[in-house]
């Protein structure tokens, strides 16, 4: 408990020092902002602060920073290590710059940005690319909900159809219909859990292991049968809690909202921290689940063990240590998660389609022609997903893959603005080099892609790592 302590106290650090510094970096001004410029009624739309946090906080929350915490921590203690510094030197950052440069460039989609500082070839690739992105996560995000209400009462295709009738309506509507209204009560659901769950580890006290412990290789597995390498594996697994691409998907959505950009940092730059410290406590919560001394699951009698599923933890640990009132509450956070990034990831291609078209959305035929062809797409992966028992983990196994090479693009995009502006890039070049080689290794080694020996995968790697900062330096000499 006292590795969980302090990382909980270095997240906190992170947003009052290192975020300060970064929003130093970009220099927010007073300057007319989008949502008072080209106020539309529609998207661009002035929102009060408190508002625009737990909307974004919602929007990049999904399930990311529970199921991919939980997964994450099977690794051992050292996944602590990736969200701390991962949320504050990456993700976060990640989030913010990216925000603010949507804000500077009139509420720009991500591959707007990306085009305009990695060249027209990179943005129609990334059009593709986050399209898709933003489909499979609604698809996602439509069943893993339903699957957990499916356990409270109706059958799984009820609530799929439910959920995917609400985002019809939700990625229609103007964004202060529903999305400004609900989103609140959702956002106070999701912390409500986080903070009973973190109540109820301070109570326990249980002896969940310490960074320190095990140091030989910075994790351990509690079963032989897990043979995930930790790396690149453990940096895909927890994305949502330490970096996302999908974040900054989302952040041009509240960047045609804020009045101010001295609002950044708490909604771009906080949200993610928050979003961290979520992550933070379910990797606790797992923890103490898969390697206590007397493990979660052997005292609820989980027969599953140490393979338990995600969601299945969620049910397990929220209503043995919640109680009736309080599971639900819990539970309703974990479903409105995921059901409130869908939502946006959908209104989000919309609203890339509709740029790139150059098509106004005030017209609602207008909005039609991109949403029927999105969602049409969406119900077949669903229908696909629904028929295949490996399906969900498929589709979650390339989402994850897709997430953070976007993420890749989008630090890449800020380095490039930070050196054209002749501002410190090292803070985005260290986390692009990372990243890049993550998502490179993972491709060679891992049982998703080539599977490689990792004898071979892992220099691999280590050579788009070096050809990643050759390529850097080499444009930097002709270019700034």
């Amino acid at each position: 408990m006292i590795s969980f302590v302090l990382s909980f106290i270095a997240l906190i650090l992170g947003y009052l020092f290192y975020g300060r510094f970064v929003e130093k970096v970009f220099g927010p001004d007073n300057r007319v902002t989008p949502a008072v410029d080209k106020a539309d009624g529609l998207d661009y739309i002035v929102l009060p602060s408190w508002k625009i946090f737990m909307i974004q906080f919602l929007n990049i929350a999904g399930t990311g920073p529970i199921f991919g915490a939980i997964m994450g921590a099977k690794f051992g203690p050292v996944a602590y290590l990736w969200i701390v510094f991962g949320c504050i030197f990456a993700g976060a950052t990640h989030d913010y710059l990216s925000g603010m440069l949507s804000m500077r460039h009139d509420g720009a989609s991500l591959p707007d940005l990306i085009g305009h500082y990695l060249g027209k070839g990179t943005k129609n690739l990334m059009l593709l690319f986050t399209v898709l992105l933003l489909i499979l996560v609604g698809t996602v995000f439509v069943y893993s909900p339903a699957e957990i209400l499916h356990n409270i009462g109706g059958s799984t295709m009820m609530w799929v159809t439910v959920i995917f009738c609400y985002y019809i309506v939700a990625t229609m509507l103007p964004i202060d219909k529903i999305i400004g209204k609900v989103y609140p009560l959702f956002a106070f659901s999701l912390l409500f859990m986080a903070a009973a769950l973190m109540v109820m580890m301070f109570m326990k006290w249980p002896a969940i292991p310490e960074l320190w412990e095990h140091t030989e290789n910075m994790g351990f597995r509690a079963d032989d049968s897990w043979t995930d390498n930790i790396f690149p594996a453990l940096f895909i697994t927890v994305a949502c809690g330490a970096i996302s691409g999908f974040h900054a998907t989302q952040s041009p959505l509240m960047a045609r909202c804020m009045k101010s950009e001295h609002w950044g940092r708490p909604v771009f730059y906080g949200a993610m921290i928050t979003e961290g410290l979520v992550a933070l406590i379910w990797a606790s919560v797992s923890m103490y689940f898969f390697y206590a001394p007397t493990p979660g699951y052997e005292e609820m009698q989980v027969a599953t063990g140490f393979h338990t599923s995600a969601p299945a933890v969620v049910n397990f640990v929220c209503n043995h240590w919640l109680g009736l009132l309080g599971g639900i509450l819990a539970m309703l956070g974990v479903v409105a998660a995921p059901i409130t990034s869908g939502d946006t990831a959908f209104r989000s291609s919309r609203l890339i389609v509709a740029d790139w078209l150059k098509l106004n959305q005030r017209p609602i035929a207008h909005r039609l022609y991109i949403c029927i062809p999105m969602f049409l797409c969406s119900i077949g992966m669903l229908v696909w997903q629904m028929e295949n028992p490996d399906g969900f983990n498929t589709i979650w196994q390339y989402f994850g893959w897709i997430n953070q090479t976007l993420s890749v693009f989008t630090l890449w995009t800020l380095t490039v603005y930070l050196a054209r502006n002749k501002k410190p890039y090292i803070i985005t070049l260290i986390p692009a080099l990372f990243m890049t080689t993550v998502c490179s290794t993972f491709i060679f080694v891992s049982k998703q892609a080539l599977h490689l020996d990792p004898s071979l995968g892992y220099p691999l790697g280590i050579a788009c790592l070096f050809v990643a900062l050759v390529w850097f330096f080499v444009w930097y000499r002709k270019s700034v």
